[in-house]
């Protein structure tokens, strides 16, 4: 039986009706306990431009005093140097959750739902993370999300993808899903499998 449940929009008050679907086994999660996901360009595709985004960082450090042309990751660890972390993520979370909500799906989305636990580790923040889910009913399929915010460290340090698979209470048998270098080190540091999208999951 397909279950339907309410539930509340993590972005707002606003109520919706979510139907559960049914899992399948795919060949992605077979001898695996978990599979934890990327998330832009690996479920979904964020309508975000990143260039804008860096001008915008670049002019919020600039109000502060602090003129650069660094790129968004050094102004990221920046950030915390000087104080400008808070500000900062706002930034960049609010043209991350606009993007979540104007994303489309990317392949890999349409493994979902698993037969295992299944998690998202993504650099982009938990809060657009969670609206792209919703965005595209997903949500329901995901039983943890990891954002660059959730946890002090960023991929590909190995921390973000340990909490997430904590979450899922899942051990070494676990496979990450991923489009970058960062994703490919990050698995590899956590001690699991990396499969790049394209690799063949349906």
């Amino acid at each position: 039986m397909i279950a339907a449940t309410t539930a509340t929009h993590p972005t707002g008050p606003e109520s919706y009706t979510r139907v559960a679907p049914t899992p399948r086994v795919t060949t992605r999660e077979q001898g695996y306990d978990a599979v934890v996901y990327d998330l832009d360009g690996t479920l979904v595709d964020l309508a975000v431009s990143w260039d804008t985004v860096t001008s915008d960082a670049r002019e919020l450090f600039a109000a502060h005093g602090h003129e650069t042309d660094d790129s968004l990751w050094q102004l990221l660890d920046t950030a915390r140097e000087v104080g400008l972390q808070t500000e900062l993520e706002a930034v960049i979370a609010n043209h991350e959750r606009a993007g979540a909500r104007a994303s489309t799906t990317a392949p890999c989305a349409t493994e979902l739902p698993l037969a295992v636990p299944t998690g998202v580790c993504s650099l982009n923040s938990e809060s657009a993370c969670r609206v792209a889910l919703n965005t595209h009913d997903i949500a329901g399929a995901v039983d943890a999300v990891v954002g660059r915010d959730t946890v002090p460290e960023r991929k590909p340090e190995p921390e973000p993808l340990v909490e997430t698979l904590d979450r899922l209470d899942a051990g070494s048998r676990a496979v990450f899903v991923g489009d970058s270098r960062r994703d490919a080190v990050a698995a590899e540091r956590a001690g699991v499998d990396f499969e790049w999208v394209g690799a063949d999951g349906a």
